[in-house]
Formats: structure tokens, sequence, C-alpha cells
């Protein structure tokens, strides 16, 4: 049957445009995975050629889905030296908990008047998610609701530049968690890591939710400097660390 003989429901169905991102996303997928398993180094380069190679795909949807892990921050670009899995350094770790601090310390500014039923059930929510991912052993996931929890603030905040700033630090926090998950034998936080966040994020006194975000990111730091300044951590290399 000819394509002019198809009724238009007909030709509607056969010809249905085959999604474009598909093999840019599973690119993406692999490549994501491989960094946060720690198949790939922080700050190892990512040469076309050789991950076309690897990934058996054709530069055109390889190069889609760098951009994409650039964007979310797994990826970065150097004038003059290439492209690179994002180190990792503690001058990094400064830099990154320093203005996470600053940004969910804000974000909970903005939001604070306005946490009702539906803010507080979903948070509640995404910590049982978290704490589920965590007795599951399921690293990926454990990393996936981390995320999910902290990003709530920012969601329910409807401050776009503040979501932007957020989304554009969620792949270095990434690489952060599952180098330190890795080299340490743990498969996400500790099951109650998230305990007094939680509770002053659903209680009544702001300043206390301030003093508590500040705690909580110089656990974080710190926790995250001991490992990268360790000399041959739980027998992997340094990795990047640039200290």
């Amino acid at each position: 049957m000819a394509i002019s003989d198809l009724s238009p429901a007909n030709a509607t169905a056969v010809l249905e445009p085959v999604p474009r991102n598909t093999l840019r996303a599973q690119v993406a997928d692999r490549l994501r995975a491989a960094i946060l398993r720690g198949d790939i180094a922080p700050g190892a380069p990512l040469v076309e050629t050789a991950l076309s190679e690897r990934f058996d795909v054709s530069r055109g949807p390889l190069r889609e889905a760098l951009r994409q892990l650039i964007e979310e921050g797994l990826v970065v670009t150097v004038p003059y030296t290439g492209t690179h899995v994002a180190p990792l350094s503690v001058e990094d770790v400064h830099e990154i908990y320093s203005l996470r601090t600053a940004l969910e310390s804000f974000a909970f500014e903005q939001v604070w008047p306005r946490r009702d039923d539906r803010f507080r059930a979903e948070l509640n929510r995404r910590n049982t998610a978290l704490i589920a991912a965590v007795d599951a052993g399921d690293d990926h996931a454990s990393i996936q609701t981390e995320l999910e929890l902290h990003g709530l603030v920012y969601e329910a905040s409807g401050h776009r530049l503040l979501q932007r700033a957020w989304y554009a630090l969620r792949g270095r926090l990434q690489l952060y968690w599952a180098a330190h998950h890795l080299a340490h034998g743990r498969h996400g936080p500790r099951r109650d890591s998230h305990d007094s966040y939680i509770a002053a994020a659903l209680g009544d006194d702001l300043e206390t939710m301030r003093l508590e975000v500040a705690d909580h990111m110089r656990r974080g730091a710190e926790t995250t400097e001991r490992f990268l300044r360790k000399p041959n951590p739980s027998g992997t290399s340094k990795r990047g660390d640039k200290t």
C-alpha cells in the first residue's frame, strides 16, 4: 500500500515521528552512569572518537549527550584543553557548599510563609523515599532522592533564577556523593542524616532553619573534604584532587 493510499488516521499512525532525542538520552544515561560509578574518573578527558567507539554511536548523538551533561554539571569544557569529567577538588567543595548554604537559606526565606500541608507532606514523602533507597543499598537511587529532597524548597520557591542555580549545582553534587560513597563502600548518606533538617523545615522558627542549613552544609563539606584529602581513600586514587 502506498502512503498516498492511507487514510488520514492510518497515515498519522504510520508516519508518527521517531523521537529524535531517544539515542541522545540513551547515550547520556550510559555516560552519566559510567561517570557516577567511577568508571570514568573525575577530571578524565572525554575524547569523542574513543567514546563513539565505546558506545557504538555516531558523533552527532554523542555531542548532544555531552552538551546535556555539561548543562547538568557532570562534564566541563575548558578552552584549549577539551572536554573533561568535572574534577573533584577541595577548592570546588568550598565553593559549592558555601554557595549551597546561601542559596538554600534564601530558598527557605522565600518559601517559609507559604509552607502548607502539601509542602509538608511532600517533604516527608521525599525523605521517606531517601531512607528507602538507603535501606535498599541503591546508591544511584539514594543520590537521586537526596537531590529531590533538597530540591523541593527550590521548586516551591517559584524563583526561576534560583531554580537554575540549583540545577547547575546538581551534577557536581552527584559526582561528589558518588565518589564519596564508592570510596567508603556506602550506598547513600546515613539513614538519620536528614532528621534535624526535616524537623527544622517543618518547624516554626526560620532562624532555626537557617542555622540547620548552615550546619547541614558544613557537615557535608567536611565529610567530602576529608575524603578528598586522603592520599588513597579506601584503595582508590585521588581521581582529580588538585590539592
